[in-house]
């Protein structure tokens, strides 16, 4: 048998592996441009989308009938499939580059591809022939994408351009050469091998251009911002000396002239701080993107690994999977910065530690035109008590982000008072063997007013973004939701008690200060040993991850029972006890449609306190670290896992069940 060089790097037998890994990479492609079309509205994403989809389509024909005939119509299918790719992408890049064209034209396009595809494949012998066009037309549909971003890089210094420019225009090029390729069993492997590697380059340059987009968005609001505040101080100043000058010269008139035009101000600038808000809000958007893409990335970093330590390859070829494997890790990685968009505090933010009682003052006196004056003058009388503890401890926060968070509360407040009312701001100090609090002492602060409260669905919803009651009158929503975030960071918690027509208690429950408190999360411990022969089950409703984590479970020598969904999980759960052949640990998926991963966690630990209860999600290392572990579970892990970390959690949880056990 005669063997070329190329042979040696990926074999001819690894053709079907490398298509697979190719269809997953297209798919991913796909998803995240209908994504990106849904959320920000434009057209060419979408269409995009479609072409992709189109494209994936061609490969799952092209692996489910490996031999076909020319002359058959599953052979002029697929040309059609990878025609109408060419054309919804031409189509696509057309509109990106606002170019006028009429959507009938490409209709029109794709019925001439179809009968180019019949035609072709009924009077040609030689299959080049027939497919060379069709891939030429779809290169060139590529190319003039790149052009698109080569425009854009030309007006904007984005880094995702550039890269999506490179990408676009490699993946033309090799389009064009793929009958070529094609026609060479040799290199084949190779061919989808580089296709995934661009289908890759190009995701990775999207998520990059569109942070790009979003922070340069949010530097532009930053600067209205500023500029806004300086007017503002401006006018305070004047307003301050015109008063010392003057004060004896002005009518009463011209001091309600001038405190108009103060509120105009302050108005304009509190509409910009509530666009920087919606652009935080843009990172709870990113985060579900973000989520589908560490579930599309797992099987592709998972599988090389896998086969780097399974597969008997050259070494040129474990230096191929070794760049697949490190491409799918920093995209990853990448993904998981998305949440800064969120306002994750930095390690440099500053913290201090804080009187509360004294935030409390400074906000009842820097509101008062808003909960007196403006009231009065509209008829409406709203008094401000306060209860404020002696010698409250000190609380370790960012003061000025404080400050906002107890603003918005006691505005709030007043929003819920249309006619007339009291609003009380207390703060307390919990005791230590409070069961609430798992018995550490806690600072609490309440805004309690007797407005109009909330119904249950209400409740449920204030802490969301974007949610408001206050329809046209202003509200945006943001504000209980930065409160949350704000109280989240500070490592506290939020407390709501409402009632509809009997008023709201904000709750808020902060640690105490204690000199020596850092922001540096607790080093996770060394990694365990690894234990083998644990009899394990896997819950989780997507078939690739199934079948990849048994995969993964079983290289150390584990005993892995899969399960299809949360109901499939329990019930396999339920028949191994009745079987006296427990399982040592259950892993499941978090996201199942109908029974989700808490609750399986919920049902299991209720039958079997014992036994460990291990969550796989997309967000898994930063819900822990946030301390948002969901009850009933004994460890979160991330997507996509590493084999290293999942053997270690395995152990972990294992060895706890023993040490349990033997405690007993």
């Amino acid at each position: 048998m005669h063997l070329t060089a190329l042979d040696f790097i990926l074999p001819p037998e690894y053709a079907r592996p490398t298509e697979i890994f190719s269809l997953c990479t297209v798919l991913m492609l796909g998803i995240l441009f209908l994504y990106l079309n849904r959320y920000s509205q434009r057209r060419y994403f979408g269409i995009w989308g479609a072409a992709w989809i189109f494209y994936a389509l061609w490969l799952i024909l092209r692996l489910v009938y490996t031999d076909i005939e020319i002359g058959s119509w599953t052979q002029a299918g697929k040309q059609w499939c990878i025609g109408t790719s060419g054309v919804f992408l031409f189509w696509g890049s057309l509109v990106f580059l606002r170019v006028p064209a009429r959507t009938t034209l490409f209709g029109l396009f794709m019925v001439f591809i179809l009968v180019w595809s019949c035609a072709a494949n009924q009077f040609l012998d030689d299959i080049l022939w027939i497919q060379l066009p069709i891939f030429c037309l779809t290169g060139l549909a590529s190319v003039t994408a790149a052009f698109g971003f080569y425009r854009t890089r030309k007006r904007r210094p984005y880094v995702g351009a550039s890269m999506l420019c490179i990408g676009f225009a490699l993946w033309g090029v090799f389009l064009c050469g793929f009958p070529l390729l094609n026609d060479r069993a040799s290199l084949v492997s190779m061919s989808f091998c580089l296709a995934a590697v661009l289908q890759l380059f190009i995701a990775f340059g999207m998520v990059i251009l569109m942070l790009e987009e979003v922070q340069m968005g949010a530097r532009r609001m930053l600067e209205k911002i500023t500029r806004a505040k300086g007017r503002k101080r401006e006018l305070e100043i004047k307003i301050f000396s015109t008063e010392e000058k003057f004060q004896t010269l002005l009518s009463q008139a011209q001091l309600t002239g001038d405190l108009k035009q103060v509120y105009t101000e302050l108005r304009q600038t509190q509409h910009i701080v509530s666009q920087q808000e919606r652009l935080r809000a843009l990172g709870q958007m990113a985060s579900g993107i973000g989520h589908d893409i560490n579930n599309a990335l797992s099987p592709v970093v998972a599988y090389t690994e896998l086969v780097m330590r399974t597969e008997h390859l050259s070494e040129k070829a474990k230096h191929y999977l070794e760049c697949i494997k490190t491409a799918g890790e920093d995209i990853a990685r990448i993904v998981a910065n998305i949440r800064e968009f969120y306002r994750k505090r930095g390690t440099t933010e500053p913290r201090e530690p804080v009187n509360l009682n004294r935030i409390v003052q400074q906000v009842i006196d820097m509101t008062r035109p808003r909960w007196r004056d403006i009231p009065q003058g509209k008829g409406i009388s709203i008094t401000i008590e306060t209860s404020l503890a002696e010698d409250l401890p000190h609380i370790f926060s960012n003061e000025s982000e404080l400050r906002e968070a107890v603003t918005n509360l006691l505005l709030n407040a007043v929003d819920a008072l249309p006619q007339s009312g009291v609003i009380t701001l207390s703060t307390s100090v919990t005791v230590g063997d409070d069961p609430r609090y798992k018995g550490t002492e806690r600072v609490i602060l309440e805004v309690n007013d007797t407005g109009v409260g909330m119904d249950e669905h209400t409740l449920k919803r204030c802490l969301e973004p974007f949610f408001s009651t206050k329809g046209h009158a202003g509200g945006t929503g943001l504000g209980l939701a930065m409160v949350f975030g704000t109280v989240e960071r500070q490592k506290g918690a939020i407390e709501i008690e409402s009632e509809l027509g009997k008023g709201t208690t904000m709750r808020l429950v902060f640690p105490v200060y204690k000199p020596g408190d850092t922001d540096v999360l607790e080093e996770r411990h060394a990694a365990l040993a690894s234990a083998s022969g644990v009899r394990i089950l896997y819950i989780d409703d997507e078939p690739v991850l199934r079948d990849l984590m048994q995969e993964l479970l079983g290289i150390g020598g584990h005993r892995v029972k899969v399960a299809e969904g949360g109901k499939a999980g329990i019930d396999a759960f339920r028949a191994a006890r009745a079987e006296s052949e427990p399982f040592d640990l259950i892993i499941s998926d978090l996201g199942m449609p109908n029974i989700d991963g808490r609750q399986v966690a919920q049902t299991i630990k209720r039958e079997s306190p014992a036994t460990p209860v291990m969550l796989l999600t997309g967000w898994g290392s930063m819900m822990e670290a946030d301390g948002h572990l969901p009850d009933h579970v004994d460890l979160v892990l991330g997507k996509p896992p590493q084999l290293n970390e999942l053997m270690e959690a395995v152990a972990e949880l294992t060895n706890r069940k023993r040490d349990k056990v033997l405690a007993c």
